[in-house]
């Protein structure tokens, strides 16, 4: 904790001076974010009460992430685990843990990422030690699916150090940066070799040419933003561009981002000054930056969690504008809650027409908007 701490200060002090910025009077201050946000959160509790079916899931049709995501949520704001709404659910999720560690419903294609959201649910109710045994299992099973040398994938293939649904068609970036947030939860730092292998993954899937990434599309459409995977040829959910290079796009960038800063890479490394810029240039909350509303609520989770571990209060976009991205975040969130206290995004591209899902993201995305997140 005080390492993450001492690379967070640094951090902020760094881009601070980079940017000849002092504290604005507003930051001073301090905002009235947390004002507006106790109610919104108390009606998003209020849906999710209407919705949790009777054996504590959450759309189990869509299989078990979903109840781990809500169930997170609820405890980033302070519901304990003994609380019904999210012992139930651990209940339900207990029921899901299979014989090789994972977690996830029988027959699923979606192997890590129902694992990888599960271990942060099980870790954020660990109480006495409660889910050792359950934990390390299940760290057992995604660090053993991770694309390596055991799959026949040495550090020079493209796949190398991914982490995929669990289906084995290829990794991608979203898996790996799951992968990477269900370590980091649970204390794995730069020293564990999965997260270094994932580091090398997570480069490749940079636009940017540097000594870590030099596969085909480094030096395409080199802007500093991430793309969904460099593996088995190479995909962008924000598709090519005339060159032929892999278009960069919000959530993915992020992602990149915030799994570079889990994994120990400083803010003077290339990597990460190149990602930031790119951040700058795109900043906005209102939607995913080169997707448009596709995958809005997974952007904004995924914005809210990498602006967090940066430390930063503020973002100075490129125009020089500065950004409370807490208040921003807020603010929009706000405004978007339905009559009933969800969320709900009208384009349902990766679930997110499920009330569940998108307010499960919401509630997270406004955990790290607290006064003292």
């Amino acid at each position: 904790m005080n390492r993450i701490r001492k690379y967070v200060c640094c951090f902020s002090l760094v881009l601070m001076i980079f940017r000849g910025q002092v504290p604005s009077p507003a930051a001073e201050q301090g905002s009235d974010s947390h004002q507006l946000l106790a109610p919104v959160v108390e009606r998003a509790v209020g849906f999710l009460r209407t919705t949790q079916a009777e054996d504590g899931s959450y759309s189990s049709h869509a299989g078990t992430g979903v109840t781990s995501l809500v169930a997170t949520s609820l405890m980033r704001h302070g519901r304990s685990p003994g609380d019904p709404l999210v012992a139930s659910s651990l209940a339900y999720l207990e029921q899901h843990v299979q014989a090789d560690g994972g977690i996830y419903q029988s027959g699923s294609l979606y192997r890590n990422y129902e694992t990888c959201l599960a271990i942060l649910c099980f870790q954020a109710a660990n109480r006495d030690g409660k889910y050792d045994q359950l934990l390390a299992h299940a760290e057992a099973f995604v660090k053993g699916i991770q694309w390596d040398d055991e799959e026949g994938h040495d550090s020079s293939s493209t796949s190398y150090g991914g982490a995929g649904y669990g289906s084995h068609k290829r990794p991608d970036l979203s898996n790996t940066n799951f992968l990477i947030d269900a370590l980091n939860s649970l204390g794995r730092g730069p020293d564990d070799p999965a997260i270094q292998r994932a580091l090398v993954f997570v480069s490749r899937c940079q636009n940017l040419e540097t000594a870590h990434n030099d596969t085909k599309f480094a030096a395409t459409n080199p802007d500093g933003g991430f793309y969904y995977t460099v593996a088995a040829g190479g995909s962008s959910q924000a598709g090519e561009t005339a060159t032929g290079g892999l278009r960069s796009y919000g959530s993915m960038t992020y992602a990149g981002l915030k799994s570079m800063i889990y994994a120990g890479v400083g803010p003077d490394d290339p990597r990460v000054k190149a990602a930031y810029h790119w951040v700058q240039q795109h900043y906005t909350v209102q939607e995913n930056p080169g997707m448009g509303d596709s995958g809005l609520y997974y952007y904004l989770h995924t914005f809210a969690k990498a602006l967090a571990a940066i430390g930063d209060d503020q973002i100075v976009d490129d125009q020089g504008v500065a950004h409370d991205w807490r208040q921003e975040l807020v603010d929009e969130l706000a405004a978007q809650q339905q009559k009933n206290g969800s969320w709900l995004n009208r384009n349902e591209r990766w679930l997110e027409g499920d009330p569940n899902l998108v307010t499960g993201y919401a509630l997270l995305t406004l955990s790290y908007c607290r006064e003292n997140p």
